[in-house]
């Protein structure tokens, strides 16, 4: 069984985290032309400009633009700003419009025209520390919005250097674009950093990139953890029950995945053809191992008929072989039958007429078993030894005993079954 892959939880890692954004500072200007203090990085290395913003006109229209920015309102916020910036003398009231656009363009999810004007309001360098270091930090932000992984963790770790800071976001966003690069082990040491500087707690979007990481570099059990973890918060997350299940697949835990497959399918859980199919092959498993096959594989029969009336696996060739072979290891040799002639037409070897012709053989239909089985070998197999040999049974039952010697001097020449086929033609007197 091939494992298949996790999935990442919808809205969780690489959203849009404008939530987590604070509102845009109010135009810090004065009528003397003095800047506050910057109150948010008393430890920065950055000495700030003096605000150069005079023109009480400009500094109303400022005023007003960026509350209209603050409420998404960009409509209104443009006429108010874009003038600002486009021929404001002022390098402060240039900065702070293009502040607030970026925040109106953010909030109305246009996040690449945000990261622009956020980029030329820091390159202006005109505005205090406080607005300076968030102005970086949601930089940053924008950058793993548009998957721009590296530059996330660059500006992230200038950041921190220049503006001597630290808090909790900003290594829960390393850690998804490490994550994003594939630098699972780098993934993992920030989000556990973002969990430490949290007082030990999580949050969804952490756990999914730790769960990732964890499976990418190996850590299955840690990461059936997670993901045990998710499904127990939220038991009808479709991605959550998908995720434990491939993890379980993966660690090899097979009764423990079926269990939970079937769970899954009496809540309704079950939306994809992967499982459907996983649940089936599980099943066929188990009755391969029991002393009595039969109801393992009429349970598979059974979930993969649900599949495929509800549309959810498709009524293709595959999924009809599959169901064939589950009815046919438990003796529904009928089932079988049909399943695999539905196959046929699109088959692309001789594979699924020689277990249909074995079906029959079961059944014992010799006609129809000789001229499926002569059909797949015309066709091609892969075992062409074990072919001749299905069709020497097929003309044994049709007392055709001069067609089953033919058959066996075939599979003589095959070296997987040449020592088989020598003692029964030894036996029946044929050949040397």
């Amino acid at each position: 069984m091939t494992n298949a892959s996790l999935k990442m939880l919808a809205g969780a890692a690489f959203a849009l985290m404008l939530a987590s954004t604070p509102a845009l500072a109010s135009d810090h200007s004065s009528s003397s032309g003095d800047q506050k203090a910057a109150t948010l990085y008393p430890n920065a290395t950055r000495k700030a400009p003096k605000n150069d913003l005079t023109n009480a006109k400009e500094a109303k229209a400022l005023q007003e633009g960026l509350t209209a920015a603050n409420a998404g309102d960009l409509a209104k916020a443009t006429p108010l700003l874009q003038p600002l910036i486009d021929s404001s003398k002022s390098k402060y009231a240039q900065a702070k419009a293009l502040q607030g656009l970026a925040f109106a363009h953010a909030k109305n999810n246009d996040v690449k025209t945000a990261t622009d004007m956020i980029q030329r309001a820091l390159a202006l360098d005109s505005l205090d520390n406080d607005d300076y270091f968030q102005m970086e930090l949601q930089l940053a932000n924008f950058y793993l919005v548009n998957q721009q992984f590296q530059q996330t963790i660059d500006t992230l770790e200038k950041w921190r250097a220049d503006g001597h800071s630290d808090n909790v976001d900003s290594h829960g966003w390393e850690g998804e674009a490490y994550y994003g690069l594939k630098k699972y082990p780098e993934a993992i040491a920030q989000i556990k950093q973002a969990q430490a500087m949290n007082g030990g707690k999580s949050e969804p979007n952490w756990d999914e990139v730790l769960l990732q990481s964890y499976n990418a570099t190996g850590q299955k059990d840690l990461a059936t953890q997670i993901a045990q973890k998710q499904l127990s918060t939220d038991s009808s997350n479709p991605v959550a029950f998908e995720n434990n299940v491939n993890l379980l697949v993966q660690t090899q835990k097979y009764p423990e995945a079926m269990s939970l497959l079937e769970k899954g399918r009496t809540q309704g859980l079950l939306k994809d053809k992967q499982e459907y199919v996983i649940l089936a092959k599980l099943h066929m498993m188990a009755a391969q191992q029991a002393d009595d096959p039969k109801p393992d594989s009429d349970k598979a029969i059974a979930v993969l008929k649900e599949g495929i009336s509800k549309g959810v696996v498709p009524d293709d060739a595959e999924s009809n072989e599959l169901l064939g072979d589950a009815a046919f290891n438990g003796g529904d040799y009928d089932t079988a039958i049909a399943a695999y002639k539905k196959a046929i037409p699109d088959a692309k070897t001789g594979e699924i007429y020689v277990k249909a012709g074995l079906a029959q053989l079961e059944n014992n239909n010799y006609t129809d078993a000789k001229q499926l089985i002569q059909q797949g070998i015309n066709k091609g197999v892969q075992h062409k030894g074990r072919a001749y040999m299905d069709l020497a049974q097929a003309n044994i039952g049709l007392k055709d005993k001069a067609g089953a010697a033919t058959a066996m001097l075939d599979a003589e020449k095959d070296p997987e079954t040449a020592a088989q086929a020598k003692a029964w033609l030894q036996k029946a007197g044929v050949g040397n």
